[in-house]
């Protein structure tokens, strides 16, 4: 069961819009996200602050995070799993 406080923050997350897209074709109009969770240290999901939005493309798409990979997906895209929630984390304070 999801929070109050949790489902409050992944609503916020979900209201940016793909972080990759925002990154790669700067600020515009949100579509619709999948909420992946950063795995902390690799393995297992990290807490509720760890969720970024990524459009299904670019969470479970061919190129996206899934598939690809996770080291394959910051290196096609030049920037880290952790670039992309610091962009969250900065746009939901």
């Amino acid at each position: 069961m999801v929070s109050s406080l949790h489902r409050k923050h992944y609503d916020k997350v979900a209201a940016l819009g793909c972080c990759l897209c925002n990154y790669l074709h700067g600020e515009h109009n949100p579509g619709p996200v999948e909420l992946h969770h950063l795995r902390a240290g690799g393995w297992g999901k990290g807490d509720y602050k760890t969720v970024m939005g990524l459009c299904y493309e670019h969470h479970r798409g061919n190129t996206g995070i899934h598939g690809l990979g996770t080291k394959q997906f910051e290196k096609y895209y030049k920037i880290s799993q952790n670039d992309l929630l610091n962009w969250v984390l900065s746009h939901i304070i």
